[in-house]
């Protein structure tokens, strides 16, 4: 999986992007909540997804973390294809996006082209419970270049802690402690959840 990628904009329309990453140029699908954060950086960090099908890898980029993740939720709903979930993120801002379904805002969410009722129901039903718990914040910012807090994150996520509550977690113990091994890290991390 391609988790990001931090390069020069070579080329960008409001539905796609190329970045150009160490000489490779990589065509990103972006929405155009993504665009108008880029619109005017010659280069930058995006977050990604890459869907696997059976005649294209496709390569979806974010400006957010936040919109990353509403993505990949979006993608587990039945019914909800790519196309669609970066459409819906082009329409409403991932908080936005969130609150809707937690508040079963079936209107809001019919708003949106190409969501019909059944699907706006379905979105809530299979959605509702998971964002309530982990809820999307839009003010988290991709890590600037700090590969050890990487790490950790990558870790802590991996372990099962939510993106959020580990990066909370991480920050609080970095600005106690901050000349520490990743392992050292991790470990005190753990410890403030």
């Amino acid at each position: 999986m391609i988790a990001y990628l931090k390069g020069e904009f070579v080329h960008k329309s409001p539905a796609m992007v190329q970045v150009e990453v160490n000489g490779v140029g990589y065509e990103v699908q972006i929405s155009l909540h993504t665009f108008s954060k880029i619109q005017h950086l010659e280069k930058g960090i995006l977050q990604t997804a890459l869907l696997i099908r059976e005649d294209a890898h496709i390569l979806y980029g974010f400006f957010d973390l936040a919109e990353k993740e509403m993505f990949l939720h979006l993608l587990s709903v039945s019914g909800i294809g790519a196309s669609t979930a970066r459409v819906m993120l082009s329409y409403m801002k991932p908080d936005e996006l969130a609150s809707a379904i937690i508040h079963g805002e079936t209107r809001t969410l019919e708003g949106i082209k190409g969501i019909g009722r059944k699907t706006a129901e379905r979105m809530i039903v299979e959605l509702r419970d998971k964002l309530a718990k982990q809820p999307i914040d839009s003010n988290i910012s991709p890590l600037k270049n700090n590969t050890l807090q990487q790490d950790a994150l990558n870790a802590l996520t991996a372990l099962g802690i939510s993106r959020q509550v580990a990066g909370k977690a991480l920050e609080k113990t970095i600005a106690n402690n901050p000349d520490l091994s990743v392992e050292e890290l991790i470990k005190l991390a753990l410890r403030t959840l």
